[in-house]
């Protein structure tokens, strides 16, 4: 029961309206990213061009942001490729630097595909293993999140990868580094650690239909009945814990909440045996 709720607190956060370092090879500004990259993947094939021809950048403010604002395109990758979406964004955050990397700012490539034989399209040089390595650059992030699930069905070594649960996301990190996606040993678990942070195996277990989303929660009424609460204008900490009977360090510990910040609409696990309307 405390789990379920869980899930349904952060699918409220992600649904409801919700890396890499890398060195410019002529850019001297110090990268903002902090996660090195793993082996960039080689892909001859161009992703579909979806967007507008010319450069458009989406800045983020922060991991939840760059959940909130990347979350529908992995969705979508997953329900056309089979890629579990925890998967997508995880990879997204830790080889982007949270969307901040300098790579990704200037290329928009979010999962440092390298250029190779067969890529026609733009490109920029940055150091990573060697000196002024070629990297795509794309019109827009959804591109580079298209050629990510292109490299992944398109070669065998990752064949086996979908022979597993789509709601296996531990099985897939672990399987991506098995299979040459990554030479940094450490690479799996940093993957499984930004999904369990972050709860992304929320919206694949949504995508699966394993558990309802937070709208459909809402349209029936089961916020009380299911130990969830939807903050409304006005709402804080302090208020929402003494109308559920509980202490602020309780409710904050529960939804496990880093500040006492709060947005409309979100979803918080109570103590619902103690609420009242």
């Amino acid at each position: 029961m405390r789990k379920t709720a869980l899930l349904f607190l952060w699918i409220g956060l992600l649904m409801a309206g919700c890396g890499a370092k890398r060195k410019a090879a002529t850019v001297k500004s110090k990268p903002v990213a902090t996660a090195r990259p793993s082996e960039h993947r080689e892909s001859t094939d161009r992703p579909s061009a979806e967007m507008e021809d010319h450069f458009n950048f989406i800045a983020v403010d922060s991991p939840e942001d760059y959940i909130y604002k990347f979350r529908e395109v992995a969705i979508r990758e997953m329900k056309e490729f089979g890629i579990p979406a925890s998967i997508t964004l995880a990879q997204g955050l830790l080889e982007s630097g949270f969307g901040k990397g300098e790579l990704t700012r200037k290329t928009n490539n979010h999962f440092g595909i390298k250029c190779h034989t067969g890529w026609q399209g733009d490109y920029a040089n940055y150091d990573d293993d060697l000196k002024g390595e070629c990297f795509r650059k794309y019109n827009h992030p959804m591109d580079s999140f298209r050629d990510h699930s292109l490299f992944l069905t398109s070669r065998s070594r990752y064949a086996t990868l979908f022979d597993l649960e789509k709601s296996d996301y531990k099985g897939w990190a672990k399987g991506l580094k098995s299979a040459g996606y990554a030479t940094d040993p450490k690479y799996p678990q940093k993957l499984i650690t930004i999904i369990d942070r972050y709860q992304l195996f929320a919206i694949d277990a949504v995508v699966l239909g394993i558990i309802p989303s937070a709208e459909a929660v809402a349209e029936g009424n089961q916020e009380s009945a299911s130990g969830l609460y939807r903050v409304q204008a006005g709402d804080t900490l302090f208020a929402i814990s003494r109308r559920y009977q509980m202490s602020v360090g309780e409710l904050m510990q529960l939804n496990q909440l880093e500040s006492s910040n709060l947005s409309i609409g979100q979803l918080l696990k109570v103590q619902n045996h103690n609420s009242s309307n």
